[in-house]
């Protein structure tokens, strides 16, 4: 698979929460290998629908399939930590990549669509939270500008998150 003829939209009503769900299990796979107890790795298709319906989620598709997905949060929706109760930031999760297109460049354009839906007055950051061991990732976040700026235990996960952010400039109209 290539990431060419690759649409980024945000999901429908007609589009599968269980394709979803699946693409979130088979990317999160290499993780859970890991054995980093991400939410996405188990969660059921109820647990996918309850997330993105606090956010906005976008979907990738290719070929009438999902290949892609990311959920951004505005910042009445994010919290979680000191940094991420601020009002000023947003956070996406969900943000998951298909194993064959991984390292084609679907992901830095679904996290720039993100930071796009952020780019509005009352909006200074845009966060993300992963696996303090996913080092793979950090360094990944990195290169595409965030930075670390604290860190989280969720009572869901079995590891502790590094939570990373980058500054977002407002939208000028």
């Amino acid at each position: 698979m290539t990431p060419d003829d690759i649409t980024i939209r945000p999901i429908a009503d007609t589009d599968s929460l269980e394709e979803l769900t699946d693409l979130l299990h088979r990317a999160y796979k290499v993780l859970a290998d890991m054995g980093l107890k991400y939410v996405a790795t188990y969660q059921d298709v109820k647990v996918t629908r309850r997330r993105i319906a606090r956010g906005t989620c976008l979907i990738a598709v290719q070929d009438n399939r999902i290949v892609g997905t990311i959920t951004y949060y505005s910042p009445e929706s994010t919290f979680g930590s000191d940094y991420l109760n601020r009002p000023d930031v947003a956070h996406f999760g969900q943000m998951a990549v298909d194993p064959d297109l991984q390292g084609n460049g679907l992901g830095a354009r679904l996290i720039e669509q993100a930071e796009q839906l952020a780019a509005h007055p009352g909006v200074a950051e845009l966060a993300l939270d992963t696996a303090e061991t996913a080092t793979h990732l950090i360094d990944w976040y990195t290169r595409l500008g965030y930075r670390t700026v604290g860190h989280v235990q969720w009572n869901m996960t079995n590891y502790r998150s590094v939570v990373m952010s980058k500054t977002i400039v407002p939208d000028a109209d």
